[in-house]
């Protein structure tokens, strides 16, 4: 997975961490949640708060 896989790194967050509301995580946390994911190889320093947000919001749809 890189960065612009929105929609595939909000499923793997969302079946990693089910009981977590990403309405209250802070982009600290997800941007290091999101290095951690199987699958993901993209740089670490190509993210930034419009894509952090992006995965956000992709994550809340998810849990609806």
């Amino acid at each position: 997975m890189k960065w612009i896989d929105t929609f595939q790194i909000a499923e793997a967050l969302y079946d990693k961490f089910p009981d977590i509301d990403p309405l209250k995580i802070r982009f600290t946390d997800l941007h290091r949640w999101v290095c951690e994911l199987d699958g993901f190889d993209d740089d670490p320093n190509h993210s930034g708060e419009k894509i952090l947000e992006a995965i956000q919001m992709a994550w809340i749809e998810e849990t609806r």
